[in-house]
């Protein structure tokens, strides 16, 4: 194949990926308003759909060259902006940009993808309980600003990447920084009306929609075809092939594990936990798919597929309320795959465990105080949760003056 067939080939693929990774947006849609109940369903697609559009405009105004600045050699590489606005450079379409795996235009919209499932793994644990207008302000500050900063440390070729830190896809730079920002928020909202009694246990409040909650994770699945096999950056076959693999064979052993030990514990096949422990297995595959054989990739799903299962034991322990169990899938599994990288695999050593482990608590550190300084300025000022009366009527009324559903009855919970 000439150079320009496999550019071609490089880019076609890449764009596919693109389209992958956006699909993933209705798949996180699917699973928040399955899992929620019926009277928040309009706020919920509401904020999904602000999240993809804010999140590209955001990108587009700054947060791409924020994350991609162009640091020195020789430089802190902590912080860098390339200017506002997004503007191909010389031979940015052509076979000279990227090793021939895209094109610039491809290059931003790909990421520009990556950047808004930060804050759309927020809006499921803050759910049925969040202003609307301060979802939306943390929205443009995390994405705009945050999200890329941090970004820019390994991805963008800062300190992190000098350091040998090493996330494929964004187990750490994506999934965690989402996570962190997630259990900041759910502290600062406090629980659900209803989801804790007076003793301190534990109500299950459960969703509305189970099918749509599944279709949403099998969405999700099949996005992550583009998240990680994307994150190859060309159509290298035998590297393509492998992450794909990978992915699958955690997701697989994910939900299988999760499910197993979740009887284990309950005595019952419980239909959510085998969803979430497939998407655990999903995102602790992420920072090495590339890296891993399959056995590895089996491995770190069943491990993931248990934490899943006492993740979310441990969020309910804590009193914390997360509709969805983002925190479990996204912050706990994030971090446990970004520690695989350094246990299984090619890259597989103490000193890169110890290197995967310093990376997690710098970027932990920055988002939670990060996020805690918007959220509390937000508290602070326009507040951030909705009023009790509103809460109990839904937010779909309260907020949008429309019901999800033709059916929908005031007094429906």
């Amino acid at each position: 194949m000439d150079n320009t067939a496999l550019f071609t080939a490089n880019n076609l693929w890449m764009m596919i990926c693109t389209g992958l990774v956006f699909f993933m947006h209705l798949g996180f849609s699917f699973l928040e308003i399955g899992l929620t109940r019926q009277k928040n369903t309009v706020n919920i697609l509401f904020k999904n759909f602000f999240v993809i559009t804010i999140g590209l405009i955001m990108y587009a105004l700054g947060g791409f060259n924020l994350m991609y600045p162009g640091f020195e050699e020789g430089s802190a590489g902590f912080l860098k902006f390339a200017g506002f606005g997004i503007a191909p450079p010389d031979g940015g379409m052509t076979a000279e940009y990227a090793s021939a795996g895209y094109t610039w235009w491809t290059d931003f919209l790909f990421q520009g993808m990556f950047a808004a499932t930060a804050a759309t793994i927020v809006s499921g644990a803050v759910a049925e309980r969040i202003k609307l207008n301060s979802f939306m302000i943390f929205t443009m500050i995390y994405v705009g600003l945050v999200y890329p900063l941090i970004g820019s440390w390994k991805w963008g070729g800062g300190f992190l990447d000098s350091l040998g830190f090493y996330d494929f896809a964004g187990s750490t730079l994506v999934h965690s920084v989402g996570g962190w920002a997630a259990l900041v928020g759910v502290y600062l909202l406090g629980a659900r009306i209803g989801k804790f009694d007076s003793n301190g246990k534990s109500n299950a409040i459960p969703g509305h929609n189970l099918p749509l909650a599944a279709a949403g994770v099998l969405i999700l699945w099949l996005g992550w075809f583009g998240f990680n096999g994307g994150s190859v950056l060309s159509a290298d076959p035998e590297l393509t092939s492998l992450t794909l693999v990978t992915t699958c064979l955690a997701a697989a052993a994910g939900g299988i594990s999760s499910s197993f030990v979740s009887n284990l514990m309950y005595k019952n096949y419980d239909l959510t936990m085998f969803m979430n422990g497939v998407l655990g297995g999903l995102v602790g595959i992420t920072a090495g798919a590339d890296q891993m054989g399959p056995l590895d990739s089996i491995l770190i799903g069943i491990i993931a597929g248990v934490i899943i299962v006492f993740g979310i034991a441990l969020i309910d322990k804590l009193k914390l309320d997360d509709p969805v169990g983002a925190i479990a899938v996204h912050l706990i599994c994030g971090v446990w795959g970004t520690l695989a990288v350094g246990i299984f695999g090619a890259m597989a050593s103490f000193e890169q465990t110890i290197i995967q482990l310093i990376g997690i608590l710098i970027v932990g550190g920055f988002s939670v105080i990060s996020s805690l300084i918007i959220f509390f300025v937000i508290k602070k000022t326009i507040g951030l949760r909705v009023e009790k009366e509103e809460e109990i009527k839904g937010l779909d009324m309260a907020e949008h003056g429309m019901a999800s559903y033709a059916d929908f009855r005031l007094n429906q919970n």
